[in-house]
């Protein structure tokens, strides 16, 4: 047998009669109807306090992210911008504190260059440079006196603001750098510019010292997207990275793009005032929300396994309780059953009783009759050599016998449908009801063995109980044999107080899964052939009734035996009267 056959329901193949209300008899849909409305009101609360957690857990993790990474951003810009805030205002003390001729001296600004290293790092030269943009005085590791810088585009744009922060380029040295250029009037009307280089390996130190997860990143870029700093991700300085320039503004923002490949990214960004620099910090999302992608596998895996709890706890107790209703309403449905079996009996017997009393007064008539003539042949002496006709009337003498015979056992049959409980002669019981289904086992050529073993004493139980018992199984072995088969009957002393009763037949026998359902209501072999399925039932009723015990042993093919063990004193109970009426 299947697992599936194993699970499923005593109801799932039930059919549905038919009438009006039908429906209230589809256990199946009442089943289903059960299992979808009982899984939507425990599992919609579940399935939606696990969204709203999984949303706020997820909302939550993701807002953490951006603020720790804006207050990364926001740090980091902080640290650049006052790097170079620093340089600058060295710079510019620089001017102030010293005049024009003195940093035209190369040993003053060589040493000015030397205490501003000790002071600051990232210094590589100074540089004084008239008005016309010719640099007059140079001091550090470059050949770059007497250049010509008015021609730079830097040059112009330090004249018009006094101070200029330059992007990272490669100049007359054609090494990254940048430069820090301070514009100082003199009294004259005239001005100098004291230009300043920062090593922007400086940069590259600060950021890489960054403690960034998610796989960060962390850079700088100028107004037009180009690398001033080297990149994990996009590469060296003066690429040009593929990012979207986020819009200008005066705090650290983060927002969310993608990589090339598709890789979802995290970028925070800071515009680094007064200079032509973006920070941009990238993290890789997925490492960012890592540790909510672990959360939410054990949301996940408890909603799954509550719901699968829930669904075989609904499917348990649903089937349960359809299966108990199924039960009701097949012992409901047996009873009525077996109420209408019992009061067609009643008035089969009852007809009976009619048709045997209306049948026995002709039958009177006719046996006066024939007797009257045989009697007037024999005192006439005459008529008497006449034998054929004497040979008729005795004929007829002896079917009107035998149909008082046959009236006389309707008549007792018809007596014993009313419940009493009375000393019964087994054999004449069997015999009684062999009597009935004489004609057929005639008919078909079945033999019938009956063997009552001498010295069992009369059974003190219900006679038209015991009919039914001996009627159900006696038809059940007809009908399970073929034409010439054998039935046997017997019966002996089982115990001091009991006694057995055997019913054999060579039928076809019964199947060995069947054999534990062979006394379930409406469990029929013979369906097919218009079998109920309630004579076994409620021959097992009736047995009970009268305090015995029956069982069954059967093989295909070679025949089924019934055996019955009954009380030789039925112990009436109250209300026996009242249960037997409708068994």
């Amino acid at each position: 047998m299947s697992i599936s056959a194993k699970l499923k329901p005593a109801f799932w193949d039930y059919q549905e009669g038919t009438g009006p209300f039908k429906h209230l008899f589809n256990f199946r849909r009442i089943w289903k109807l059960t299992v979808a409305l009982t899984g939507v009101v425990t599992l919609m609360p579940l399935t939606f306090m696990a969204f709203i957690d999984y949303s706020v857990t997820r909302n939550a993790i993701k807002s953490e992210n951006v603020l720790r990474m804006a207050r990364v951003v926001s740090n980091t810009s902080s640290a650049i911008s006052f790097f170079l805030g620093e340089r600058k205002s060295a710079v510019d003390f620089i001017t102030h504190e010293n005049a024009f001729e003195d940093l035209k001296d190369p040993l003053r600004l060589a040493a000015i260059l030397k205490n501003l290293q000790k002071a600051f790092s990232g210094f590589q030269d100074l540089g004084v440079i008239d008005s016309s943009g010719r640099q007059r005085t140079y001091v550090g590791p470059y050949e770059l006196e007497n250049i010509d810088y008015s021609n730079q585009a830097w040059f112009r744009e330090v004249l018009g603001r006094g101070v200029y922060i330059s992007d990272v380029f490669l100049g007359f040295r054609r090494v990254p750098h940048l430069v820090i250029v301070v514009k100082h009037d003199l009294p004259d009307g005239s001005f100098y510019l004291l230009r300043a280089t920062i090593d922007t390996g400086q940069f590259s130190k600060l950021l890489s010292g960054l403690e960034l997860g998610g796989h960060g990143d962390a850079f700088l870029v100028n107004r037009n997207g180009v690398l001033q700093t080297p990149s994990r991700f996009f590469g060296n300085v003066f690429k040009k990275i593929h990012l979207t320039l986020p819009e200008y503004s005066p705090n650290a923002q983060v927002f969310e793009d993608q990589s090339i490949k598709g890789v979802p990214l995290t970028v925070g960004y800071a515009y680094i005032a007064n200079t032509p620099f973006i920070l941009i910090i990238v993290k890789h999302t997925d490492e960012l929300m890592k540790h909510w992608y672990q959360t939410r596998k054990k949301l996940l895996w408890f909603l799954l396994v509550s719901m699968a709890t829930i669904l075989l706890v609904i499917l348990g107790v649903a089937s349960y309780l359809v299966n108990k209703i199924y039960v009701a309403d097949e012992r409901r449905v047996m009873a009525l059953h077996q109420v209408e079996y019992t009061n067609k009996l009643a008035s089969i017997g009852r007809l009976a009783a009619g048709v045997a009393h209306e049948i026995n007064n002709p039958l009177a008539i006719i046996n006066e009759k024939a007797g009257l003539i045989r009697d007037i042949f024999t005192f006439k002496k005459e008529e008497v050599s006449d034998e054929k006709l004497i040979g008729l009337v005795d004929s007829i003498l002896s079917s009107v016998e035998r149909c008082g015979t046959i009236t006389k056992r309707l008549l007792g049959f018809a007596r014993h449908m009313d419940v009493s409980i009375q000393p019964i002669d087994l054999k004449e019981v069997i015999d009684e009801v062999l009597g009935f289904l004489g004609k057929e086992a005639e008919y078909r050529s079945i033999t019938v063995d009956v063997e009552v073993a001498d010295g069992i004493p009369k059974l003190r139980s219900d006679r038209g109980k015991l009919q039914q018992i001996l009627l159900n199984l006696v038809n059940n072995a007809f009908q399970a044999m073929a034409d010439g088969g054998h039935l046997r009957i017997k019966a002996y002393r089982y115990s001091a107080d009991s006694v057995l009763i055997k019913v054999s037949d060579d039928g076809c026998g019964i199947p060995e899964s069947d054999l534990k359902r062979i006394f379930e209501p409406f469990f029929s072999t013979k369906k097919k052939k218009g079998g109920t399925g309630l004579g076994l039932s409620i021959t097992y009723g009736l047995v009970k009734k009268l305090g015995g015990k029956i069982n069954v042993q059967s093989a295909v093919g070679k025949g089924t035996t019934f055996t019955i063990i009954l009380p030789l004193k039925l112990q009436q109970k109250r209300g026996l009267a009242h249960a037997s009426s409708v068994s």
